[in-house]
């Protein structure tokens, strides 16, 4: 019997349907602003959590059962591609991401590990070749092993640096093979605690060498698709080196990286950093950065990564107004890393609590269209700058003033009246929006 037997195939009723397995407002083939929802959001799976995570927090240990009626680790391991393929096709979710030891057993050596990830591999590229899912992205696990104690590519010793190379070498691999768009760096412990121990400048050396040494190496081997940088301020360091995505955007221009690298922007992680979940879309979408989601959410009581699956339409409205404006996804997409609540053990929950985030999705999705089409808000924005479109403001954007020019005139408008912001009126629009659909 497959772990997830009691869950049907999850198909769209309507807004109006009282059924737990089925979509309220995620309707695939619905067009919307000349795309349908699917192609909009294009939803992945996140191996780490969905088949891996068990509940295990600093003070209890697991609650979900991930043995997947198997001992052996490498049966485990094609057991849960199985159950990983049932719920996608289920769920109609069209993509996955892993971490290389998400998927293969890590065994006693480099050569075991990397036999054990050459095989799952094989296995995984059967199913999607019988399903039709794709791989959004692969990425390497550099931080859970104490080898990365310290770091990876910002590890003191020069050994954790080479077996992260060697990690990061097989699943570029592993990503080519199963046809990925992307290739995820995220940060791990790329960044330290107190820098009485720490050569701060040398490891980020190190760092942008490692990232040039991935992608020259991918690159050799004829993948074409994005490498992202998920910004993250904090967890497990203190002082991580990729705070959020401006951080992130100025280490990759510094180190000649910027031609193939966009950021992967989560939601909880922006929040960590003090910034909303909008901001760091924007930041990544003004600067040509905007690659690719992990869809999820915090909790603003607690100072940590809860990982929520995404609730919060306010917030799934905004983020696909940025991503909209953005252009939309090319190579990324929406990644729930995501994980049930320690107390939603059942594997139902797990179907639960994908079906709650791709329809606060689509709810996000629905919105973000109206407020496009209702316009208002654009026509708000562009009169507020309309003062650099005519006269000196439009001098000052060309680059026809110096400063004493624009000193000669200052007196005439020393008193000047700056027109109100109106943000409260620009909220209630959103409103009005959102719970008129």
């Amino acid at each position: 019997m497959g772990y997830f037997e009691n869950v049907p195939v999850v198909k769209y009723e309507g807004k109006n349907s009282k059924n737990p397995f089925a979509f309220k407002f995620y309707n695939p083939d619905e067009v919307i602003l000349g795309k349908t929802m699917k192609e909009h959001l294009r939803f992945s799976m996140a191996y780490w959590h969905t088949m891996n995570a068990d509940g295990t927090d600093p003070f209890g240990s697991g609650t979900l059962d991930r043995t997947y009626g198997k001992e052996d680790p490498m049966e485990r391991a094609l057991a849960k591609v199985d159950e990983a393929f049932d719920l996608m096709v289920k769920l109609g979710i069209p993509f996955f991401c892993f971490h290389d030891v998400d998927i293969a057993p890590q065994g006693n050596s480099l050569e075991e590990f990397k036999a054990n990830l050459e095989k799952v591999t094989d296995y995984i590229k059967v199913k999607m070749d019988e399903t039709g899912i794709k791989l959004l992205w692969g990425t390497a696990n550099v931080f859970g092993h104490p080898r990365y104690m310290s770091g990876a590519a910002t590890s003191p010793n020069a050994d954790s640096f080479i077996c992260a190379a060697a990690q990061i070498k097989n699943a570029i691999d592993a990503t080519i093979k199963l046809g990925g768009g992307a290739y995820v760096f995220w940060g791990g412990r790329e960044g330290y605690d107190t820098l009485l121990n720490t050569d701060m400048g040398f490891e980020l050396e190190n760092l942008g060498r490692m990232l040039t040494m991935a992608r020259d190496y991918a690159r050799s081997k004829g993948f074409k698709g994005d490498f992202y940088i998920e910004p993250k301020p904090k967890e497990p360091t203190k002082h991580q080196y990729d705070f959020d995505s401006a951080t992130a955007i100025g280490f990759l221009r510094a180190h000649g990286l910027e031609n193939d690298f966009k950021m992967n922007i989560e939601n909880n992680h922006a929040t960590l950093a003090y910034h909303t979940f909008q901001h760091e879309l924007r930041t990544a979408a003004i600067n040509g950065f905007f690659g690719s989601v992990d869809a999820n959410q915090g909790d603003d009581m607690l100072g940590w990564d809860t990982d929520m699956f995404p609730s919060n339409v306010y917030d799934t409205t905004l983020a696909m107004y940025e991503i909209i404006k953005a252009g939309g996804f090319t190579n990324g997409g929406l990644n729930f890393d995501s994980k049930v609540r320690r107390a939603s053990y059942t594997p139902e929950d797990i179907a639960y609590a994908h079906i709650l985030g791709m329809d606060s999705f689509a709810l996000g999705l629905r919105a973000a269209a109206a407020l496009i089409e209702d316009g208002r808000l654009d026509k708000f924005v562009e009169d507020r700058y309309a003062s650099y479109k005519t006269g000196v403001g439009a001098d000052i954007v060309a680059g026809k003033c110096k400063l004493e020019d624009l000193e000669a005139i200052a007196g005439e408008r020393w008193n000047t009246k700056v027109p109100s912001g109106r943000e409260e009126y620009l909220q209630e629009i959103i409103n009005s929006v959102l719970f008129n659909l």
